[in-house]
């Protein structure tokens, strides 16, 4: 069996006097694709971030909010998934002056997401749509074994969904990903984990489920 990827043991999480998350335990091996699903408010957020902070030098992030800085090329925003594996100097040098080799790989990643053509454009510019594929571009160029997206799709249609998260499969050996489309989950994941009241109500793989079996996760309470 597959070493654990990520493994939480009894965490929780709060704000404040309010409880977010209690007695969360959740083993994620190595090439395991997991869908973290659940009503707005569950948890699935403060549980993406979490899993995070267990392991920061393992994860590529794609967070809720694209986090572009806006007023930066789309270039600059994708380099950034490496600015910590490249010394001052080359960060430094790359805001003035890229070298081409960074330039052709990040053009490549944003090829995968159907922005190559934006690769000098102010990210700002972009739609919402444009915006949060830079984002997914961020973290393919980031290449850490481990993808954690915090909703990583919800600004795209069904489609471009699907494309985007069969990316992220072919670029990192472990997805964990919040998502609120229940037919996205089920195509594009192998195991499902729903959350409610900020506990585990449901682990299992996506192949037993079908949208019936979740439908009462997201029933009006």
């Amino acid at each position: 069996m597959a070493e654990p990827a990520i493994a939480l043991e009894n965490a929780s999480a709060a704000y404040g006097d309010r409880t977010i998350l209690s007695g969360i335990d959740l083993t994620v091996r190595a090439g395991e694709r997991v869908a973290l699903m659940g009503r707005s408010g569950a948890g699935k957020s403060t549980l993406i971030g979490l899993i995070q902070a267990r392991a920061p030098e393992r994860v590529a992030l794609v967070p809720q909010a694209a986090a572009l800085v806006r007023p930066l090329s789309v270039f600059h925003n994708v380099y950034m998934g490496r600015l910590d594996r490249r010394s001052t100097l080359h960060n430094l040098c790359t805001l003035v002056r890229p070298a081409r080799a960074d330039v052709v790989a990040v053009e490549a990643v944003l090829a995968r997401v159907g922005l190559s053509e934006k690769l000098w454009a102010r990210a700002g510019e972009l739609s919402g749509g444009q915006q949060q594929r830079v984002s997914v571009a961020r973290a393919l160029y980031n290449g850490r074994p481990v993808l954690v997206g915090d909703e990583p799709v919800s600004a795209l249609d069904r489609a471009q969904g699907g494309t985007i998260l069969a990316e992220l499969a072919a670029g990192h050996e472990t997805v964990i990903v919040a998502l609120h489309d229940v037919a996205l989950a089920l195509a594009h994941t192998d195991r499902i984990v729903v959350l409610e009241a900020g506990r585990i109500a449901l682990d299992a793989p996506a192949r037993s489920l079908d949208p019936g079996r979740l439908a009462p996760y997201y029933a009006a309470a």
